[in-house]
């Protein structure tokens, strides 16, 4: 009787400790660097490869470590429960409940698990070799196991295909920045930057591109000495020309080439023929994603392109810097002014130009206005209050108070934002309705 209760007891701890090697795994794997896996891979560490060759086939890893999981649990439950009862009797299934629940809780989840969280690389390496012969032997089972759950889901409506992937790389990664960010371990200038690369494959050059409205180009008709004039006058080196209307873009002139024609002529601007110096403009559409434009510019060796809409009208022009300022940040030189667009107020507010986008006002001042409906500031004041306000007007919507300070015939030039107060109730202003008030 003693040597039959010390085998029993003996497995049960086998298996608990089967169990918590089942739990720690499942949570090695799932927590294991992927970009640390296959950097070791790459450096010729073969248990490297084994975890990468086991993710690849992520669901067969969960179903083999969950049936393995189970099965240990169960057969330990049942050998508990056969000892108490000869032991106890009757009221020996109540005890085995209570002390397995506490023996699989801590010793086989809470205990393997806090472990493989904090040495999720280190414990992971340790297990591929085991896991991979464990997988293959499961391999059959867990194959009836995923297709018995694809079409049971089936039957209420959800289909799963095998290519299936909930969350994308992109998403993936974006969500390990921001988690570093939130951490500490990613400040927010290089957490800005990596978003910004991660965005230019979900952006338009519609979203970047300097409006038509605040392009600075020269009439190709005027004379030529007050061509050169404007140019000199100019921080821009490429400078759009234009005939009969602004919207008419017949050329690109280049500074640079406009200084050799000028030493060319000794200064005789008479001689020089602007137009003959002028390169032909670069229509791109304004549905162009950043990423695609980015390789054009990089293909063709240009930096400087005039955006179109679907109708061939010229909605504004797009440099190779505007897209690169998308991931570094706003970049300027000595020619450059001061930007006056969006001013930081000492009360945490903004006082903001119209046509800044929504998204330099969220990196700079670490905001999440919505900018899936329009793309500036004013646009998103007309798009949620559904007219044009006149100056004094105030809107509350998505937590934030705008304020039109300065309008211009149909468009809002001037704004104040002011951020949520975390300690103000600030229900009203999370309504889908926006409200608005003029100021007296």
């Amino acid at each position: 009787m003693t040597l039959a209760l010390g085998l029993t007891l003996g497995a049960i701890i086998g298996l608990l400790i089967l169990s918590a090697f089942f739990s720690g795994s499942e949570t090695a794997l799932t927590a294991a660097s992927r970009a640390r896996m296959h950097a070791l891979e790459d450096d010729g560490n073969a248990r490297a490869g084994l975890v990468n060759r086991l993710l690849d086939s992520r669901e067969r890893l969960i179903g083999a470590l969950l049936l393995g999981n189970n099965l240990v649990n169960i057969a330990a439950s049942a050998l508990t429960t056969s000892l108490f009862l000869s032991v106890f009797g009757d009221a020996g299934v109540a005890y085995a409940t209570l002390v397995m629940t506490a023996l699989v809780v801590i010793f086989a989840e809470v205990l393997p698990k806090t472990y493989a969280i904090l040495n999720a690389d280190k414990m992971a390496l340790a297990v591929a070799p085991v896991l991979k012969v464990l997988v293959a032997l499961l391999a059959p089972v867990t194959a009836a196991l995923q297709f018995l759950v694809r079409h049971t889901l089936r039957l209420f409506g959800t289909n799963i295909d095998d290519d299936t992937d909930v969350l994308s790389a992109h998403e993936e990664i974006r969500g390990a920045i921001e988690l570093h960010h939130k951490e500490g371990g990613v400040v927010k200038g290089d957490r800005d930057m990596l978003g910004g690369v991660l965005d230019l494959r979900d952006l338009d050059v519609s979203d970047i591109m300097i409006h038509r409205t605040k392009m600075v180009a020269i009439d190709a008709d005027l004379p030529p000495a007050e061509i050169i004039d404007q140019a000199l006058q100019s921080s821009h080196t490429r400078l759009p020309l234009w005939k009969g209307e602004r919207e008419e873009i017949v050329g690109i002139l280049h500074a640079r080439t406009l200084l050799q024609a000028l030493r060319d002529s000794q200064g005789d601007v008479s001689k020089i023929d602007v137009m003959a110096l002028a390169t032909p403009p670069w229509f791109v559409p304004d549905t162009t994603t950043l990423k695609a434009q980015l390789a054009a510019f990089l293909k063709r060796k240009a930096h400087f392109a005039i955006v179109v809409d679907e109708y061939g009208e010229v909605m504004g022009l797009l440099t190779l810097e505007d897209i690169i300022e998308e991931i570094v940040g706003d970049i300027t030189d000595e020619t450059d002014v001061a930007a006056t667009d969006a001013q930081p107020q000492p009360d945490g507010s903004l006082i903001v130009e119209g046509l800044v986008p929504i998204r330099d006002v969220n990196r700079l001042m670490d905001w999440d206005l919505p900018d899936e409906e329009a793309t500036t500031v004013a646009g998103l004041v007309i798009h949620e209050a559904q007219t044009i306000p006149n100056p004094g007007q105030t809107f509350n919507f998505h937590g934030f108070r705008f304020e039109v300070l300065r309008r211009h015939r149909n468009r809002i030039t001037r704004l104040r934002v002011v951020p949520p107060d975390d300690d103000a109730d600030e229900a009203e202003a999370n309504d889908a309705k926006p409200s608005a008030k003029s100021a007296p």
